[in-house]
């Protein structure tokens, strides 16, 4: 595969998505790409947000701020619309989930600031890469995302629980993922946990907070990384008077490579 062809694979997925023609769960569209969560809020709350980004990197991982009013991700996605082209939205008002959108177009304000935050879809390519199979492709499922007792660090208007993403690993190859991932910080890195999800406050892994429940089998351990949809329960918590966001599971798929944030 060429680097053009590459590189269209994105935008042809912006496109679709922006043209209505389909909307789904981003998990392994566009392979090799980095994927994005968003959050975008108005003007005035944006500071506090970018320092509660800058002291909680884990679930947070700046790829990109957008400064107010614009729509372009310049950095990540030239030419792409950050209103139209993810594959879901969320409206969060005063605390409270109230809608989930295709388009943020008849909502959008000069006054937004949107923020694009690292997601581990962006590593799976590696895993799969790896050996290492991901249940909830195989049964096109989204991934499983639980609110944890892990808090996160407070900064101004902003404070409230990590949200953590769930994939079942065979115990053999647990070392093997965590090596994986950690070369990708900037899409959240290596796992937070390991094994009982009662130690992060996950009573019952049958039900997901955000996405579907996936099975674990018993030659498998729960692995949990931190997760881009933290800013959602934080929005739950902290009760801002507006957020936007992704809808779990359905990204803003940029042009920019995995490679790109690659280390080691």
């Amino acid at each position: 595969m060429t680097a053009q062809t590459i590189e269209s694979a994105a935008a042809e997925a912006r496109q679709r998505i922006r043209s209505n023609h389909w909307r789904g769960v981003t998990s392994g569209v566009a392979p090799g790409h980095v994927q994005a969560n968003l959050a975008i809020l108005p003007r005035d709350l944006a500071f506090d947000f970018l320092l509660f980004c800058q002291r909680n990197p884990r679930p947070c991982p700046l790829l990109e701020v957008i400064e107010a009013g614009s729509i372009e991700p310049v950095l990540t996605a030239p030419g792409a619309d950050i209103r139209t082209d993810a594959a879901g939205y969320r409206i969060y008002r005063n605390g409270e989930f109230t809608a989930e959108v295709d388009t943020l177009e008849n909502h959008w304000r000069d006054d937004l600031v949107s923020f694009l935050l690292g997601c581990s879809f962006s590593f799976e390519t590696a895993m799969t890469d790896a050996g290492i199979p991901l249940r909830h492709q195989e049964q096109a499922k989204n991934v499983a995302m639980y609110i944890t007792s892990i808090p996160t660090a407070p900064a101004g208007a902003f404070s409230g629980p990590m949200v953590v993403s769930m994939r079942p690993i065979k115990r053999e190859q647990v070392v093997r993922a965590v090596q994986v991932t950690s070369r990708f910080p900037a899409t959240h890195g290596a796992p937070v946990h390991i094994g009982s999800p009662r130690d992060i406050g996950i009573p019952n892994l049958d039900h997901p907070d955000f996405g579907d429940p996936i099975e674990i089998k018993p030659d498998e351990e729960p692995v949990f990384w931190a997760c881009g949809v933290t800013p959602q329960a934080v929005a739950l918590s902290c009760k801002p008077p507006l957020m936007f966001t992704h809808a779990p599971g359905k990204m803003f798929i940029t042009d920019r490579r995995d490679a790109d944030y690659a280390v080691l």
